[in-house]
């Protein structure tokens, strides 16, 4: 088993720890990316799959860390998973949030919990068909980690996401999570390389996870545009958010297409490094100056 150095491209070492943070809600209006009730969705789609997917990255790096013997990882390890427990629990407020609004977010959490909890759960397998379904799902974690960082890298350096285009608590909100991904980015890429570096079993994965990501949220958006009572489409109009998606793209408050498609494809170089994708500097700058991590927000 061979372990990739963990220091960052940029020179910055780092140790991973769980930062306490807290986002009121209570104030957030129906749509917080103002006058894109689309682009709001597209972060309510993803942050509502969000916990089940942290749990389900702890619980199988939990299964994963008694099977390493390098230190410096098992502590990456551990602060991974204490930054994971965090982001579960402050994108859990946004239940409420959307309950406050007149939407239910029960079916988006109940696909996600059968997505997480059955679909990859645990499995009655031992000897070397259990490693082997431990060492895949840790894949799939480090395929989903490249997205998260990506699009983390992205969040921060969004110029047009700003106090003006968007709340300011969840814009921290999203800023606070983009940045620890940023941070822990190389965290499941060692640990996956610790376990097997075959390019092989590191690209499967991707091939895999990325469409089924790109589905769910898709749907999650048109559920949420659906059932919201705060928008004042028509139904012809609601059935054809993805227009509204590529013009808030345009505009700048989401992802553009092509940013993604060139990110995605990343993960595929045989030379890929998750030290490529974001700065670590950056993103503990931001964690020092968040709102939601200052000792005055507690």
């Amino acid at each position: 088993m061979e372990l990739l150095d963990t220091d960052t491209p940029d020179g910055t070492a780092i140790a991973l720890h769980a930062r306490p943070v807290q986002f009121d809600l209570s104030a957030v209006p129906a749509h917080y990316v103002y006058g894109y009730p689309v682009a709001t969705h597209l972060y309510n789609g993803l942050s509502l799959l969000l916990p089940a997917g942290e749990e389900w990255f702890i619980t199988v790096l939990k299964e994963a860390l008694p099977h390493i013997e390098d230190e410096k990882l098992r502590e990456d390890v551990i602060g991974f998973m204490g930054q994971e427990s965090m982001h579960a629990n402050a994108h859990v407020g946004l239940n409420d949030y959307l309950t406050r609004h007149g939407i239910d977010p029960t079916p988006m959490i109940e696909r996600a919990n059968w997505v997480f909890g059955h679909l990859l759960g645990p499995r009655q397998t031992t000897g070397e068909e259990a490693h082997n379904y431990l060492v895949e799902r840790l894949a799939v974690i480090a395929a989903l980690e490249h997205i998260f960082a990506f699009l983390g890298d992205w969040v921060l350096n969004a110029d047009r996401l700003n106090e003006t285009t968007v709340d300011p608590v969840v814009l921290d909100l999203l800023r606070w999570h983009g940045a620890e991904e940023v941070e822990h980015r190389m965290v499941s890429h060692d640990v996956l390389h610790y376990f097997d570096g075959s390019y092989v079993r590191r690209a499967r994965a991707q091939v895999v996870v990325a469409p089924i990501l790109l589905y769910l949220i898709w749907q999650g958006i048109r559920y949420l545009m659906r059932v919201d009572p705060n928008v004042s489409l028509s139904r012809r109009q609601r059935k054809v958010v993805w227009r509204k998606l590529f013009r808030s793209a345009r505009h700048g408050v989401t992802p553009p297409i092509r940013h993604l498609v060139i990110r995605a494809l990343q993960y595929y170089s045989p030379w890929y490094h998750p030290g490529d994708v974001g700065n670590t500097a950056q993103a503990v700058a931001y964690l020092a100056s968040s709102p939601a991590t200052r000792p005055t927000a507690q």
